[in-house]
Parts: C-alpha cells; sequence; structure tokens
C-alpha cells in the first residue's frame, strides 16, 4: 500500500505528541493555551527523531480591515497553509492543511495568521490534545473591551451555574461582558481574531 513507510513514522510522532500542556496564559480573561511555540517545538523535535522533513507554504487567502468595537480600524487576515511532510528515508510524502485568521492594528495580521494556521494543521492532523486550543492575545483583548471591568464583573455575576460551568476558565465576550461557552469562543477566536459572543459577533459582521 502507498505510503505505508511514512505513515509508520508519523504514528510515532502522534504518540510523542498525543499531548501538550497548556503553558501560554492570557492575561486580560485569565486561561491557559498551548502556544505555537510549544507545538512547533514538541512536533518538530518528533518529526526530526523520526527522519521527516517538514515544508511550509502559506497562502494569503483574504486581508481586510475591520473596525473594532471602540471605533479603531485594524487589518484582519486569513492564511492557509500547506504543509508537506517527507520521510527522508523513503521519498514517501504526505500533506496537511491549516486555516488561520489573525488581527492587528500594525503589521503582524499576517504573521499571526500564519502563526495560527501551521499550529492548528499540526494540532488537528496529529491529534494533539491540549484541554482547549483558543488564541490569546492580551493586547487585542484590553484594546476592544468596551465596557469598564466594573460593568463586566456586574454581567459574570449574573451568569447562571449552568453558563459558567460550559464557558473555559471563565471567558467572557469582550464586547458586552456576557460569559461565553468554549464553542462560542473557539469559533469567535477564529473568524474574529477575540473572544465575542453571538449578538458582538452579528455586530461586529456588520460593521465589517
Amino acid at each position: 500500500m502507498e505510503n505505508m513507510k511514512i505513515a509508520r513514522k508519523l504514528v510515532k510522532v502522534m504518540a510523542d505528541c498525543s499531548h501538550i500542556a497548556k503553558n501560554g496564559l492570557n492575561s486580560f480573561h485569565n486561561y491557559k493555551y498551548a502556544t505555537a511555540e510549544d507545538v512547533l517545538y514538541k512536533v518538530n523535535e518528533a518529526l526530526a527523531r523520526n527522519n521527516l522533513a517538514c515544508f511550509a507554504q502559506p497562502t494569503l487567502i483574504a486581508f481586510d480591515e475591520v473596525t473594532n468595537l471602540k471605533g479603531n480600524k485594524e487589518h484582519l487576515a486569513t492564511v492557509s497553509m500547506r504543509i508537506q511532510i517527507v520521510d527522508s528515508e523513503s521519498g514517501e510524502a504526505v500533506e496537511i492543511f491549516g486555516l488561520g485568521s489573525g488581527q492587528d492594528a500594525g503589521d503582524k495580521a499576517v504573521m499571526k495568521a500564519q502563526t495560527a494556521a501551521i499550529k492548528y494543521a499540526y494540532m488537528m492532523s496529529l491529534c494533539i490534545a491540549t484541554g482547549d486550543d483558543p488564541e490569546a492575545d492580551s493586547r487585542t483583548d484590553e484594546v476592544n473591551a468596551a465596557e469598564p471591568q466594573a460593568k463586566r464583573n456586574d454581567k459574570a455575576a449574573n451568569t447562571t451555574p449552568k453558563e459558567t460551568a460550559t464557558q473555559p476558565d471563565g471567558a467572557i465576550c469582550t464586547g458586552c461582558g456576557a460569559a461565553i461557552s468554549e464553542k462560542v469562543l473557539r469559533y469567535s477566536v477564529s473568524k474574529y481574531g477575540q473572544p465575542f459572543c453571538m449578538n458582538c459577533q452579528k455586530t461586529a459582521a456588520r460593521a465589517a
């Protein structure tokens, strides 16, 4: 069967990278996440140990100017990442893909998107577990906080126990301060670069 040798090596890589600790901290929302540096370091170490080379090819598929909830202009980039993994011994090769978005007021939107894309390409393709995987950008969170902290705290205090139990480490919407679930958080960070509830996602979409 085709690519059996590289498949056996990738099984070893998956075993070596089955779990990566969440050493990153989003100081604004106080939740932990697996950093891109930790993911790439562990994956690269496992690939090299099994004589597998990798070649990443990013493609910019969208670059837009968006308005955050404070009325400031920022850049939002979306990148598609194609990674070819080649067995240096057999010549067999496989490809994996990832998508990532990054938002920044300066010139780092594309770099953020590339980092997210390559990180999630490896995490999804190699089935790497971290517990959860929201991107963290404390600076963007602080800039886009639309309400005073006291108001957000009041709303968080009124959250029902059931709603609180479903959110990762107390994540809240940066637009209105409402508690958001892990599913909503992951989608919002991927699409808008920051945690939004469903209503604020609609507002952000209209503003874009």
